[in-house]
């Protein structure tokens, strides 16, 4: 993806903005967004991920019966990452080796900038490493923006999983240490809701 930045944030190059009334119309996008992104099988997924896939809405709201009231903005940013993967599991080789090697790269930048983030809400302001990865540059303004931050971590029981559990877990508890200022969007002409196309990114 062509991941470039303009005053108004960080969009991709090409991507297309759609704009939906309905939750059936926004769920008919997702899904055709979905239909982009790479999976292939791994010895221990059939369909495994092969990219991060990331949904975001602008939803513009007005007041129904006050014309003269102002229009409010708010984003919300949707992200499916794909997992880590150890080549020593999976016995990645070839493409999926150096698809395997790209997320965990991206991963990490994105552990990295989940880190300094953090790190800046307990002590003092510091540098967020966003350019470190296509993925951190298109979050950056849901990671330290004038946003709240929440993480859901995908887990398992299984006890050959633990060392990967526990990462997750880790990685999820760092999360929710960021505490960015909530503030109020500035306003804009009115409109209807706007959804953003889904689809693959890769490290």
């Amino acid at each position: 993806l062509d991941v470039r930045e303009a005053p108004g944030g960080t969009f991709v190059a090409g991507a297309v903005e759609r704009s939906v009334e309905s939750a059936e119309e926004l769920l008919d996008l997702l899904h055709r967004g979905n239909l982009f992104r790479t999976t292939e099988a791994t010895r221990l997924n059939e369909v495994s991920s092969r990219s991060h896939a990331v949904l975001s809405l602008t939803v513009v709201a007005t007041a129904r019966y006050d014309r003269g009231a102002p229009t409010t903005r708010g984003k919300l940013s949707m992200i499916d990452l794909a997992g880590s993967e150890r080549a020593t599991r999976t016995e990645n080789t070839g493409a999926r080796l150096n698809e395997a090697t790209n997320i965990n790269r991206s991963l990490l930048s994105l552990a990295n900038c989940i880190n300094a983030l953090a790190d800046r809400t307990r002590t003092r302001p510091g540098h967020i490493p966003y350019r470190d990865s296509k993925l951190t540059r298109l979050l950056k303004d849901s990671l330290g923006g004038h946003c709240k931050t929440t993480m859901v971590a995908n887990v398992s029981p299984d006890a050959l999983d633990f060392e990967e559990t526990l990462n997750s877990l880790k990685y999820a508890n760092r999360a929710k240490d960021i505490k960015p200022v909530e503030v109020k969007l500035g306003t804009g002409a009115r409109g209807v809701g706007a959804a953003g196309a889904a689809g693959g990114l890769g490290g």
